[in-house]
């Protein structure tokens, strides 16, 4: 597919207020409305759509956060309030540092008329991965059009971080959750790429506790010098190779120790939380596999 403007089958609502990018690594970004707050006990229906394509195209506060597309995933629609290759407004954009929304070739944002526990046809939703998801093989296929790999650099977002590093960086999908600058926690989940080969779940390493990460400990020499390389790998492939003037691995190293204690404040721990060793909750996170 070439690179169009306007999503082939949108509705097309230009509303103006354009603006360029600033250049790098394509992105798209996964938003859900969330305009109610439902829960299993007390789930509420759907927001019309209707109701959201007016607010984000002739609501004042709305065209101040309209994003690039509307996408309605039990029907779907879909409405284009910018074209492709000009700035959207749905992200944070704090004063300095990255200008989120203007931060690659392109910064497709994507608002799904979902929020958790919605109620449509009488069926409630927990998940926006769990609905029909109508519409997404057009819309993810557009987007790649674009550049933006079908990946998640920083996380899908069940389990995401917010690495500014990577984002600078990489091209690819990004959970509102996962953007610099940002504090909300949607989208939540999304559907899976269309045409990506179907695999077993990886399995990773489990977290071997914290003294087998300490000087003095004697598991088999072969075992921590597997995990230590694998987990050394992960760092890097999560943006913190510059800890490292060679490896990863075999033996543990200051680089190791401080690209782990990068990667624990990128998660958000400070202070004596985010310093060696590894707790189990990172280490999970990181997904460091099988050795």
């Amino acid at each position: 597919m070439m690179s169009e403007l306007w999503m082939p089958g949108a509705q097309r609502l230009s509303i103006g207020n354009t603006a360029p990018m600033d250049g790098g690594p394509a992105k798209a970004i996964a938003h859900v409305t969330w305009d109610r707050n439902a829960t299993s006990a007390k789930p509420a229906a759907l927001v019309p759509y209707e109701n959201l394509r007016s607010y984000f195209s002739a609501n004042a506060s709305g065209k101040q956060v309209a994003p690039h597309l509307l996408w309605d995933p039990f029907t779907g629609r879909i409405v284009q309030f910018f074209p492709a290759n000009s700035r959207s407004l749905s992200l944070a954009d704090g004063p300095g540092g990255t200008r989120t929304n203007r931060a690659g070739k392109v910064v497709i944002q994507v608002e799904a008329l979902f929020f958790p526990y919605c109620k449509v046809g009488g069926k409630v939703y927990a998940r926006l991965a769990d609905t029909p998801c109508k519409g997404w093989p057009e819309l993810q296929a557009w987007v790649q059009s674009w550049g933006v790999p079908n990946a998640w650099p920083n996380g899908r977002p069940e389990s995401c971080t917010r690495n500014s590093t990577t984002w600078a960086s990489t091209s690819g999908w990004y959970p509102h959750k996962a953007v610099p600058e940002n504090d909300h926690t949607d989208p939540g989940s999304w559907p899976a790429f269309v045409g990506a080969p179907v695999t077993s779940t990886p399995k990773n390493e489990p977290y071997p506790g914290p003294d087998f990460f300490m000087a003095g400990t004697k598991p088999a020499l072969g075992k921590r010098s597997a995990v230590f390389t694998a987990m050394g790998k992960r760092l890097v492939a999560r943006g913190f190779g510059k800890y490292y003037s060679v490896g990863p691995g075999p033996t543990l190293g200051k680089a190791d120790v401080a690209a782990y204690e990068a990667y624990q404040r990128s998660l958000g721990y400070v202070g004596s939380d985010a310093k060696w060793p590894p707790g189990k909750t990172s280490w999970d996170v990181l997904k460091v596999p099988n050795v």
